[in-house]
């Protein structure tokens, strides 16, 4: 994980500093909250360009299937020739909580000892892994609205951190007492939020993975700071009907790497990072998992 934070640092700041191609994602509605993007970009400083091809479907839980599928197609930068085809699933679950943790290494309280995790499934579990590499964290209060979901999470990552983990019963709960929020839920165009006005602390971050769906108008209103990883992509999601009741943020992700635009400023200011998923954040990532897996021969040949 601290990898991959390291590599996305690299690739916002290269895309703060004009040298990333991405135009915004595209969005395929496939009927209820069910969709599917394509991601192209190009990141000149790493040499890599590529696309994700990616869906999520909140109905493939009951399926037994992973809410997010799809794939990553590499090109070599010079011949243009596709170089890799690989699955996208884990990059996505990590690369989103990488960037959620670099986010609040520039946004929340570097001191963050309390994480909270609204939502247990992939999501949920990542980020724990990504703000335990970025935050001396000593508990972490998680809620899901499946009791057996979060029992299995508390189980999981406590063996597997270290940290104490608690389940708790309500949101309220899990978001109030936290320095760090993370909620994980399913995005849905038209929600019903949940997280309301005053459950976030002073002096605390939140990481809103799943868009609006789970904070209300009367909550998002609180934030002193409001960011995002890409303008131009939230812009094109306000015109596609996301987000109706919020102003746009501050800043994006790469303009705050680079210190163009500041981070947090004072202790007690509430700050919300709401990051919208990057083609870079996929190329960094993929990139670097196509060098591992040839210096150690792990793939299959396909011929062209």
């Amino acid at each position: 994980m601290p990898a991959i934070i390291g590599l996305l640092e690299t690739a916002f700041r290269e895309n703060a500093e004009g040298r990333v191609e991405m135009p915004p994602k595209p969005v395929l509605h496939l009927g209820g909250d069910a969709f599917l993007n394509a991601m192209p970009a190009y990141i000149g400083g790493m040499g890599v360009a590529g696309i994700k091809w990616v869906g999520g479907s909140p109905g493939n839980t009951a399926r037994g299937l992973p809410y997010i599928t799809g794939m990553i197609v590499l090109n070599d930068p010079v011949t243009l020739l596709p170089i890799v085809v690989m699955d996208c699933t884990w990059i996505t679950a990590h690369r989103t909580a990488a960037a959620s943790a670099l986010a609040a290494k520039h946004l929340a309280r570097p001191e963050s000892e309390v994480l909270g995790i609204l939502g247990c499934g992939t999501q949920g579990r990542s980020h724990v892994l990504a703000m335990a590499a970025v935050f001396p964290l000593k508990r972490i209060m998680a809620y899901d609205v499946s009791a057996d979901v979060r029992r299995r999470f508390v189980a999981d990552m406590a063996a597997k951190i270290g940290i104490e983990i608690v389940g708790v019963e309500s949101p309220r709960t899990a978001m109030s007492g936290s320095d760090i929020v993370v909620t994980a839920g399913p995005l849905v165009k038209h929600p019903r939020p949940t997280a309301d006005k005053g459950w976030l602390k002073p002096g605390a971050f939140a990481s809103a993975v799943d868009y609006d769906s789970y904070w209300t108008p009367a909550a998002l209103a609180e934030m002193d700071k409001l960011a995002t990883d890409d303008l131009p992509q939230w812009r094109t999601m306000k015109g596609a009907g996301y987000f109706q009741s919020m102003a746009e943020p501050y800043a994006d992700l790469g303009e705050i790497v680079i210190g163009k635009k500041p981070g947090r400023e004072r202790a007690d200011e509430r700050i919300m990072a709401m990051n919208l998923g990057l083609a870079l954040d996929d190329m960094a990532v993929g990139s670097e998992i196509y060098k591992r897996a040839k210096e150690r021969g792990i793939g299959v040949w396909l011929p062209l």
